[in-house]
């Protein structure tokens, strides 16, 4: 270590000839409270439909399809936001995330989706990455909001019924086969379903 270091560090260990170990205590616990409040209440705004939506990547593409879904309008008046579908509710998973979601902004900063055509054009990968995401989570955003063991097969549709049955003996997760319950569906026609993930449209 350098001298320097050297220098920094005994200082560092050195008690405090001006101040009192409780005061630097009390400084600590203050400064440590305004932090996570700071970061809790940044979390909670990067996690709101108004942020997802306030560039015009998303804006322009995907919430115009949510419009038009029972996920944003329905019976019941119950709205699952951007934020209930793509992001977790436990803080662990959460910031998980939230770290992968920087590669986000550096396809913001280069431009990579930032007209239709562009978008159009990597959309299958984006929503391959998200249905990946999905599976290998069981659906957890999904099931935040549906319980299968709640479900009532008598009330559904026959279609359904035979579906949602079928799912819990093969032991398939809701993304198997809901793909395009919220957002259009990429452009598969020279696709092989079964190279998607979980191989249900």
């Amino acid at each position: 270590m350098s001298t320097t270091g050297k220098g920094v560090w005994n200082k560092l260990q050195s008690p405090s000839t001006r101040y009192s170990v409780l005061t630097l205590l009390g400084i600590g616990f203050i400064g440590g409270i305004a932090f996570l409040t700071g970061f809790l209440g940044e979390l909670k705004a990067t996690a709101q439909e108004s942020f997802c939506i306030s560039c015009h990547e998303m804006r322009e593409n995907v919430y115009l399809e949510y419009k038009n879904t029972p996920h944003f309008s329905n019976k019941s008046g119950v709205r699952a936001t951007c934020a209930d579908c793509h992001l977790a509710r436990d803080l662990a998973p959460k910031l998980a995330r939230k770290i992968v979601a920087v590669r986000e902004l550096f396809h913001k900063v280069k431009g990579t989706i930032d007209t239709r055509e562009k978008f159009l054009d990597h959309r299958l990968t984006m929503a391959t990455r998200v249905w990946g995401e999905m599976k290998a989570n069981d659906s957890r955003e999904c099931r935040s909001c549906h319980d299968a063991k709640a479900m009532d097969y008598a009330k559904q549709s026959r279609r359904a019924m035979q579906q949602h049955i079928r799912g819990d003996r093969e032991k398939l997760t809701c993304i198997d086969c809901h793909k395009g319950i919220a957002h259009l569906l990429p452009d598969m026609k020279d696709i092989d379903p079964s190279a998607v993930i979980g191989g249900h449209i």
